[in-house]
């Protein structure tokens, strides 16, 4: 990922830094030491973007860090230490810790969600519902939660919808259409009602289907209907409070766009030692 983190680094101090940091202007450039303090019971993720903020705008400043990224840290932990010219480090202090906060934030809500379905078979998928520019970013922090990534965009797998189905007139027209183009890509299918389940099912060259907006009712019979077949997948309406209950109808995976979505940021600070 280095190469996309450092383009995204580099937009995110543009932004933030702009023609100069004009506080850090009236600070005498001492050598210093800080450390990044969690303030919650965390998933670590997001390390090279600490790294590539701080380097980015003093190469000389020096972290050494006490866990990796997918490290589970209690509160008050220290997570790093770092060493260098005080005006550099308070530059890219708050870019640093955005994208240590967020990253972390998607990663141990991940491994919460993962967690609580842990005496299941189901297996808990993100989405494409990312902070735009942090897609891979996210998805990498999905993975340190003990997720497992979904499609990574539009280009690595196709997923025909009901917008799709309706445009080509047929889902066994679209799903021929699919292969013929793009024989070696997976196809997702998504259906909306049991009925669509039994048509998708009594076709050729489908990956997985997945099952949106299912009541644990349709799902349980869905599972049923197509074990030996296809792997089901379950979206829509799944969260914290109802996802075991959706894990125990027995589907393959279950994918939620609020891990990467709907994220509260892990309170962290960074603070200079005397």
């Amino acid at each position: 990922m280095t190469s996309e983190a450092v383009q995204i680094v580099q937009l995110a101090i543009s932004e933030d830094v702009g023609g100069g940091d004009l506080t850090s202007a009236l600070l005498e450039n001492n050598l210093i030491d800080a450390e990044i303090v969690c303030r919650e019971d965390a998933v670590i993720c997001g390390i090279e973007f600490v790294n590539l903020c701080f380097n980015s705008i003093d190469p000389k400043i020096q972290i050494n860090w006490n866990v990796r990224d997918g490290s589970i840290v209690s509160s008050d932990e220290i997570l790093c230490r770092i060493s260098g010219h005080a005006k550099g480090i308070v530059t890219a202090e708050r870019v640093a810790l955005n994208f240590l906060q967020i990253l972390s934030s998607t990663s141990t809500k991940t491994a919460e969600l993962v967690q609580l379905i842990s005496g299941t078979k189901t297996k808990l998928l993100d989405t494409r519902k990312t902070i735009p520019g942090l897609r891979k970013a996210q998805k990498y922090a999905v993975k340190c939660g003990g997720g497992v990534n979904h499609r990574m965009g539009l280009y690595d797998s196709i997923m025909l919808k009901e917008n799709h189905i309706l445009a080509i007139d047929s889902l066994e027209d679209s799903i021929k259409n699919a292969v013929r183009k793009f024989p070696k890509t997976p196809i997702i299918v998504e259906v909306e009602s049991l009925d669509e389940l039994q048509s998708a099912l009594s076709m050729k060259d489908i990956t997985r289907i997945l099952c949106d907006n299912f009541s644990i009712k349709e799902l349980i019979e869905a599972v049923k209907i197509s074990r030996g077949l296809y792997p089901i997948e379950a979206s829509g309406g799944i969260t914290e409070t109802n996802i075991v209950d959706y894990a125990q109808t027995g589907v393959d995976y279950i994918s939620i766009g609020s891990i990467t979505k709907d994220i509260r940021s892990i309170d962290l600070s960074l603070r200079f030692l005397s």
